[in-house]
């Protein structure tokens, strides 16, 4: 967009606003913001802008899909404060998260795979459910809450919220009433706890574990998967877009100065 402004050197804060879709209290806001460099004042106190800020919006607008909104404002805000060191430190975070993410697809693909069919499937055997009640002997072979917890690097109270939301069932020992994790059960929540470490809601990881369990439609699994791959390399390329887009908005900045 700040190509199509270039040859104006002088913005009112609609011009900008129209050029980016939006309000001219928006543009306000972005400036407030720090995200948008501050603008010239007329001698009567009104805002003046300039191609510079347009190419402003537009790194911002290219940093959101793949920084999401907190991120992007503390970058263009980093960047307008010369503090170019933090930018790029707030960026190589987004790059690292994204690497993060990989590696938990592939160790989410490789849980599945450890279930004892190839690809994305499951064995029967594999999936079987624990029973309802455990005894107290057969329970040392299992983990109570704290131990799963500890193991996981989540709170007990995270694990009781799966288990409401189906995702783990834990048996109870009969004597002391404590949840008891068998195997099936750490099973689950660690697919559970992959799977949200990627981003999905608990509602859409129960129908998968459910597939774990039951060892029957591959397809939803195999969805999924494909699903979170495309999300991964959606990001990618927006993290790939924005940093174009920033540098442009730097070589602006430094050919202005």
């Amino acid at each position: 967009m700040a190509h199509d402004l270039q040859s104006r050197g002088k913005l009112r804060p609609v011009d900008l606003a129209r050029g980016h879709g939006l309000s001219t209290q928006a543009v306000r806001n972005y400036e407030a913001a720090g995200i948008l460099p501050a603008a010239d004042r007329t001698a009567h106190g009104y805002r003046t802008y300039t191609p510079l800020h347009a190419r402003a919006l537009d790194a911002f607008f290219a940093l959101l899909p793949g920084h999401g909104h907190r991120t992007a404002t503390s970058v263009m805000r980093a960047v307008n404060e010369g503090a170019t060191a933090e930018a790029f430190r707030l960026i190589d975070e987004s790059h690292a998260q994204l690497l993060d993410d990989r590696r938990t697809l592939e160790a989410v693909e490789g849980a599945l795979r450890d279930l004892g069919q190839p690809g994305t499937g499951v064995t029967a055997a594999a999936t079987a459910t624990p029973t309802a009640t455990v005894t107290s002997a057969s329970a040392s072979a299992g983990r109570f809450v704290g131990a799963l917890a500890r193991e996981l690097g989540i709170r007990p109270a995270t694990l009781r919220k799966w288990e409401r939301a189906g995702l783990v069932r834990p048996s109870r020992d009969p004597l002391t009433g404590y949840r008891v994790y068998g195997e099936a059960d750490v099973r689950d929540a660690k697919l559970a706890h992959q799977l949200r470490r990627g981003g999905y809601p608990l509602a859409r990881i129960a129908p998968v574990i459910e597939q774990v369990r039951s060892a029957g439609g591959l397809e939803p699994l195999e969805a999924t998967l494909r699903d979170w791959h495309d999300r991964l390399s959606a990001r990618g390329r927006a993290l790939l877009a924005g940093a174009a887009e920033l540098e442009a908005y730097l070589r602006a900045r430094e050919q202005r100065a």
